[in-house]
């Protein structure tokens, strides 16, 4: 008597899905759309440069354009986190923030199959880190000025301070604040070699559409 053996349907390969999301590249790409993407991918690796190099001791991040947006993303955060608790509503500054430009990494990777998109969200993603690295760092010896014009050592409202006291983790805040600088250093590093690879593939395919047109 033949014995029949079950057949288990082949499931989708989620690794090599995933990288195929990640390096996606259309097999036609338009000239003028892909040095566009060449001059800004230019601008942001100088303005991460740039962004690095600022002292996260003084909060020297504070005076940049980018601090304003994130700033709305992490007033927000406390709003949306609100209803959790006061722990949550805290640090939902921060969680709002961070997430924010993910999500928009992760709609454009997803949704819209844009990976030089996807690593300009990620970018975001590293400057917000660098953004909260001033703001962990300032909880041991409070000098910046918050929003309503006081400092932490004055009675203002810091998220950081109230929440490494909360872990016991207030001696250590300047330990985590350089942490988070080096998150977003490494995110950065990461989201400019994401786009200059795209870009090199994307220029390969410009190139044979080149050739096609001839």
């Amino acid at each position: 008597m033949r014995q029949l053996t079950e057949r288990t349907p082949s499931r989708p390969n989620q690794p090599e899905e995933f990288w195929a999301l990640l390096t996606f590249v259309p097999v036609r790409v338009d000239r003028v759309s892909f040095w566009f993407r060449v001059a800004l991918w230019a601008a942001l690796a100088i303005w991460a440069g740039r962004l690095l190099l600022l002292d996260i001791r003084n909060g020297e991040i504070g005076a940049s354009f980018l601090h304003g947006p994130l700033l709305v993303f992490h007033e927000a955060g406390h709003v949306v986190f609100m209803p959790f608790g006061e722990l949550m509503s805290i640090a939902g500054g921060t969680l709002g923030q961070l997430i924010m430009p993910a999500v928009l990494c992760g709609a454009l990777l997803i949704k819209n199959r844009d990976p030089f998109g996807a690593a300009i969200g990620l970018w975001l993603v590293g400057v917000s880190f660098l953004d909260i690295a001033p703001y962990a760092y300032d909880a041991l010896q409070p000098q910046l000025t918050l929003l309503g014009g006081r400092t932490g050592d004055d009675g203002g409202p810091h998220d950081w301070i109230y929440l490494l006291a909360k872990f016991g983790l207030l001696g250590r805040a300047h330990g985590v604040g350089y942490f988070f600088y080096l998150l977003g250093a490494l995110t950065l590093l990461v989201s400019v070699w994401w786009g200059a690879w795209l870009l090199w593939r994307q220029r390969r395919h410009l190139h044979h559409d080149f050739l096609l047109d001839e």
